[in-house]
């Protein structure tokens, strides 16, 4: 199986990581700093990084612009009976960046981590 690799960067990694463990079902591999965190769910590696530790200091582009929480890109997350996940998110007070939306493919809705990263999760039809 191909492992594969994201990151993201958090302002809050103790409060990243208690997101996804606690809603979308990652797990903790490693924690060797304050300010970054290994998560995994199946194939998925997620880096959570604050802006001033590891990947998170090491990127700033061409213009000087530093790294930061938000955009558009984002993980997606594969789910079954995609509707009960939403309601059992936004009983536990989850941020919702759009509404449950359905299309050619399936389901899916956006999320947002603490930091205003979205993850979106998706139901095939």
């Amino acid at each position: 199986m191909t492992t594969i690799s994201v990151r993201y960067i958090v302002h809050d990694v103790d409060a990243a990581v208690e997101f996804y463990t606690s809603h979308l079902g990652f797990e903790v591999h490693d924690r060797p700093a304050s300010g970054f965190a290994l998560l995994v769910r199946g194939p998925l590696r997620l880096l959570l990084s604050s802006p001033t530790s590891g990947g998170g200091a090491a990127a700033h582009d061409l213009s000087g612009g530093s790294p930061e929480p938000g955009g558009w890109n984002r993980i997606q997350l594969t789910m079954t009976d995609l509707e009960s996940v939403v309601d059992g998110l936004r009983t536990e007070g989850v941020t919702f960046r759009t509404e449950l939306t359905e299309g050619r493919g399936g389901k899916q809705i956006l999320v947002e981590d603490p930091s205003g990263n979205p993850v979106e999760l998706f139901e095939a039809q």
